[in-house]
């Protein structure tokens, strides 16, 4: 069978596959998820500010990028429900299969939809440190727990899906004339953190290293290493910026200073105050928040956050 031939077995094949995954029942979510166009191939979603739970689990952002060849989809949602409701608006704009899946990270509110676009077919990439965080007994427990705070649209039939392909390097690829660019960024946000460069439009998928007009969530996150991340990003040929949380970025730019101004602030802060041995409750009482307290999520981020950053800062005094 010559390579033309076996391309497009394989192309009928996941068309078959999403054809079929169509047909999978998923409960019904209920909030609005609007299809915003980026640029020319390039679409997105957008995930309204809160902790993981509100919005039935719609907080975080999505996208996809349509090609001649097939659809490249760019993480999944907080829920199979979210990820089958993005799937249908992207069938709103192309009848094409999905071809690929990249996700940023693994963290729970990017990668439950992903059972949907795995029974699809669709190559499943994500970043080195996806298994470390699926060997953890942290995410399993974090499953059941959605099972129970996101019932019904996390349930027993949810489930996590591993990647087909781990990456620990930056690499490229072509699809139907479009081409993209991953980047390994290593452990940042999370235990490994990538992005997407849709380079034809100009477009950068960015993950959850960028917040957009609201507080980051930090976690267990390297805030050193992901602040020296944002240092080293090229802007200059980015027409816009799809963040992981919050909206467009048509000013790139800004979109990176405002997390790095976080990042550094906080730093400042608490490894001043871990420094002079002051307890966080004292330190974080005494900081002036107010060029944040405004923005989304601060109430329910900002003091967490605050919190993990002292007790890394008081580990790197000690490296």
């Amino acid at each position: 069978m010559n390579i033309k031939k076996t391309f497009l077995l394989i192309i009928l094949m996941l068309v078959a596959a999403n054809v079929s995954a169509e047909k999978t029942e998923y409960p019904p979510i209920t909030v609005p998820m609007q299809l915003k166009k980026v640029s020319e191939h390039v679409y997105y979603v957008q995930g309204k500010a809160g902790i993981a739970t509100d919005n039935e689990g719609f907080i975080s952002n999505a996208g996809f990028v349509v090609t001649n060849e097939g659809v490249v989809v760019f993480d999944t949602l907080g829920t199979p429900s979210l990820g089958h409701q993005l799937f249908k608006k992207i069938r709103s704009v192309t009848s094409k299969p999905v071809v690929k899946v990249i996700i940023s990270h693994y963290h729970a509110d990017h990668i439950y939809g992903l059972q949907v676009f795995s029974e699809m077919g669709a190559e499943i990439i994500s970043p080195k440190g996806t298994m470390d965080y699926l060997d953890s007994p942290q995410a399993a427990e974090r499953l059941e727990e959605r099972r129970f705070s996101l019932e019904p649209w996390v349930n027993d039939s949810s489930k996590l899906i591993p990647p087909d392909r781990v990456v620990s390097n930056s690499e490229s690829f072509s699809l139907g004339g479009v081409h993209f660019i991953i980047s390994y960024l290593g452990s940042a946000h999370s235990d490994g953190d990538l992005t997407l460069y849709v380079e034809s439009d100009r477009v950068l998928f960015s993950g959850d290293i960028i917040f957009e007009g609201r507080i980051a969530y930090l976690g267990d996150a390297d805030t050193r290493h992901w602040a020296s991340v944002l240092t080293k990003i090229k802007t200059n040929e980015l027409v816009a910026l799809v963040p992981g949380h919050g909206p467009l970025a048509k000013d790139p730019n800004k979109a990176i200073s405002m997390t790095l101004k976080y990042l550094n602030f906080i730093r400042d802060n608490m490894g001043q105050a871990a420094n002079d041995l002051i307890e966080f409750d004292e330190a974080y009482k005494a900081v002036d928040w107010s060029a944040f307290s405004g923005l989304p999520a601060f109430d329910a981020a900002n003091r967490r956050n605050a919190y993990q950053v002292y007790l890394s800062m008081e580990a790197e005094m000690l490296q």
